[in-house]
């Protein structure tokens, strides 16, 4: 349907991030916009110098009476659009353009089909899910997926400062180079009262499954159970770790002895001068609470998923 019941088109933004996926977003971004025209919706394009810009201009347009919002990019984008429309009957559009593209997939969207993307947003078939909400200080910061902290937030802090190589073959590199020195950390969770510490290489908190690129790191998590499920991964040797790497790409880590899983509506976490990363996209350094907000995201999916189907497994 891409009326609003009324007979008017509805007014949909469409967030693009020219640079995601290698210049896909750039590239898809007339065909989308187009797409969405000749299927009867009225759209405005946004595009800021930055990410800070284009979650302004995004909350401009939403407050001046958008009926949903489409973000065209990966998961950063992703990211950028539940800011401007968490806690608000507006739904959320993804025309998965970027490199790791993870909601996108737990979702069962298309992946770098821009034409197919704009389709399914166009029929307007929505899902109510939930969303990771982050308290630190005064401070309210929402996610979709994975917020971690640990290793992996260590590797994107490391992969941020670098300016070769370039994409994916960047973070490979800060892996290599942080595993050389990283130690495991001490870390304290509070899971609904219950309190856990643990010396860790990382902590996961997972609204989503997965994170770089297909990493299921919370592979039991579901985005309507109105629970965050915890992954931590307690201290072993740098070989060990080496060894196990590679299983989470099919959830299997999860059987490792040194790895154990939880679920809570809150998690406090902290790790004196630790850093968290949710959707990819740095939060802010521990301590932080973060809890799950039921019913708090609407999302434009497939009509056979709209109904709160089953959360599409894997990679």
């Amino acid at each position: 349907m891409t009326d609003d019941g009324a007979g008017r088109a509805r007014r949909v933004g469409l967030v693009v991030n020219p640079t995601s996926g290698k210049g896909r977003g750039k590239r898809y971004a007339t065909t989308v916009a187009e797409r969405l025209t000749q299927r009867g919706l009225s759209v405005r394009t946004i595009v800021g110098r930055d990410a800070i810009e284009a979650l302004d201009l995004a909350r401009q347009a939403v407050a001046e009476g958008l009926e949903g919002l489409v973000v065209l990019g990966g998961d950063g984008m992703v990211h950028l659009g539940v800011q401007a429309v968490a806690g608000s009957p507006l739904p959320l559009g993804i025309v998965a353009a970027g490199t790791g593209n993870d909601f996108a997939r737990l979702l069962g969207l298309p992946i770098h089909e821009p034409v197919a993307g704009a389709d399914l947003v166009a029929d307007w078939a929505v899902r109510t899910i939930d969303a990771g909400r982050v308290l630190h200080h005064s401070e309210e910061r929402w996610f979709a997926g994975v917020l971690s902290s640990g290793f992996d937030s260590l590797v994107n802090e490391r992969a941020n400062r670098m300016t070769w190589p370039r994409g994916r073959m960047r973070y490979n590199v800060a892996i290599v180079a942080e595993l050389s020195v990283f130690k495991a950390l001490p870390f304290t969770l509070d899971l609904d009262g219950v309190r856990i510490e643990a010396e860790a290489m990382l902590v996961a908190v997972g609204n989503g499954q997965s994170y770089g690129g297909g990493m299921r790191v919370c592979p039991g998590a579901l985005v309507d159970d109105g629970l965050l499920t915890v992954t931590v991964l307690s201290k072993i040797s740098k070989p060990e770790f080496l060894r196990v790497f590679p299983t989470v790409y099919k959830g299997a880590h999860i059987n490792h002895p040194a790895v154990s899983v939880h679920t809570a509506r809150r998690v406090d976490l902290t790790s004196p001068g630790a850093m968290a990363y949710a959707d990819g996209e740095r939060i802010a350094a521990l301590p932080l609470a973060v809890e799950a907000v039921p019913g708090a995201l609407k999302v434009l999916v497939a009509a056979a998923s709209a109904g709160g189907a089953a959360d599409a497994g894997g990679a």
